[in-house]
């Protein structure tokens, strides 16, 4: 663990070390309040925490050790289930392979995992890589599906993504970058940059980070470290997301840093977008992500506003989050929204139903995180409102249970129909159909938290969800 000293950037703060922990270091803390004497919790001499508290930092600090443990496992089955996968994908489906036995022809053999071919457990769930044809760049929506597109498609390898951006959005691919974490001490951050009518007064460039992958123990890990740094005159914000986006050991955030053969996502990101706008004064950027993506891309315009880059937010044409988890406490709230509000709406956090993971970490009287801004919410029938917070804003609810299960049980089945009553492109694939009977039988929300509903929810959404301020309006 780092010194007091290497985290004096932050006022207060409290990180998790499970690595550290044993079986009787957890116990001795649940039965103190003291958190300043602990081999697993780095925080400031007379910290103390409410039993509560310590109860879920306890469970936090258990699944990650888990994670820690079944990385190795996991990352061989998500190996092993994507050849897979993607060998009945290009043959389509086991029967296709016995048919080409029968008829004497040799399958397809499973497309290398760094060739274009090659499709991501996101990919084999949902394949749609065409832009919606309805929506058309003067429609309000256009950013939001956009955004919602490239969010799923970052999940890829980065030919497959060079592939789709260029070849068929007809748009310039400006590179995949796969980004340092000093406190993890290696790569952890995706994320890729394309732009659309360069040169024009529509210019757009499109940050996109991406998001938990299914097999990624460290993606797991990140979400689920509830430590947080609490930065002066901001607040307070979760400690694996910043790390994630680039922050420094011992310095934190400072406004620059030296030149050096790694690539953190902060300062990389910024710097492009500086070089790629200065040509063009109309152009304009806006920033996505999926889950852990869309953390890393309200975060992102926020340390810009913190180092008061205000000739880049000048040019930010919005931020669009689907299943984001909480980032930081109500002060950080406060600060990003003071930051990018004052003169148009730009960030817009949208939610699909019974989705998990935007309703993490908890928002209680004894909890370090909340949402802040208003919220885009969709229902199972993706009819969408513009809501403070979704319902049932911590998930785990014994009132919600049945609730939630019927309507699993109703998105599988509206998925049977999709395809036929709604157009081709919405039919949902055999790895969905799976993924959704998996919710019916263990956590109804996990299905939810897909890409797929997403998509359809920025395809279905009224125009109205994005104008300026439409809360506002009487």
């Amino acid at each position: 663990m780092a010194s007091h000293e290497e985290r004096s950037f932050a006022s207060h703060y409290m990180v998790l070390a499970p690595k550290e922990a044993t079986i009787f270091d957890l116990l001795r803390f649940l039965l103190s309040s003291r958190a300043d004497n602990r081999r697993f919790i780095f925080t400031p001499r007379g910290t103390r925490l409410p039993f509560p508290k310590r109860v879920v930092l306890v469970g936090s600090v258990v699944m990650q050790i888990i994670l820690f443990i079944l990385a190795g496992p996991l990352a061989l089955l998500g190996y092993a289930i994507e050849n897979w996968l993607n060998l009945l994908y290009v043959n389509g489906g086991f029967m296709g392979i016995i048919f080409k036995i029968l008829r004497g022809r040799r399958p397809e053999k499973t497309p290398d995992r760094d060739s274009p071919k090659f499709l991501s457990l996101i990919g084999l769930s949902d394949d749609r890589e065409q832009l919606a044809e309805n929506i058309l760049i003067d429609d309000r929506r256009y950013n939001s599906a956009l955004a919602m597109m490239a969010a799923k498609i970052v999940y890829e390898n980065p030919a497959h993504i060079a592939y789709v951006v260029s070849q068929i959005w007809k748009m310039e691919f400006m590179g995949f970058y796969d980004f340092w974490n000093a406190f993890q001490r290696k790569p952890t951050t995706q994320a890729m940059l394309f732009r659309q009518n360069k040169d024009t007064d529509s210019e757009l460039i499109c940050v996109a980070f991406r998001g938990t992958e299914p097999f990624a123990a460290d993606d797991w890990i990140t979400d689920m470290d509830l430590s947080y740094y609490e930065l002066p005159n901001v607040g307070r914000v979760h400690c694996g997301f910043v790390e994630a986006l680039g922050l420094q050991r011992g310095s934190g955030w400072p406004k620059n840093i030296p030149q050096s053969n790694r690539q953190y996502a902060y300062y990389t990101i910024r710097e492009i977008l500086k070089d790629a706008l200065k040509n063009n004064p109309n152009a304009k950027f806006i920033v996505t992500g999926h889950s852990l993506g869309g953390a890393l891309a309200i975060l992102f315009p926020s340390i810009l506003a913190y180092h008061e880059e205000k000739d880049l937010l000048e040019r930010l044409d919005g931020v669009y989050t689907f299943g984001q988890p909480r980032v930081g406490d109500s002060r950080f709230g406060a600060f990003v929204e003071n930051n990018m509000e004052s003169r148009r709406r730009k960030y817009f956090r949208i939610v699909y139903c019974n989705d998990i993971v935007p309703r993490v970490p908890w928002d209680n009287s004894w909890s370090d995180f909340q949402h802040f801004g208003k919220c885009i919410y969709f229902n199972s029938l993706y009819r969408g409102d513009i809501v403070d917070e979704v319902p049932n804003k911590n998930y785990f609810s014994i009132f919600m249970f049945i609730p939630k299960k019927m309507i699993c049980v109703w998105e599988l089945m509206r998925g049977f129909g999709m395809g036929m009553f709604v157009g081709r492109e919405y039919r949902e694939l055999k790895v969905m159909r799976a993924v959704r009977l998996m919710g019916i039988f263990s956590i109804a929300g996990l299905p939810a938290h897909a890409p797929l509903d997403y998509v359809n929810s920025t395809r279905f959404a009224s125009p109205d969800l994005y104008a300026p301020k439409p809360w506002l309006r009487q």
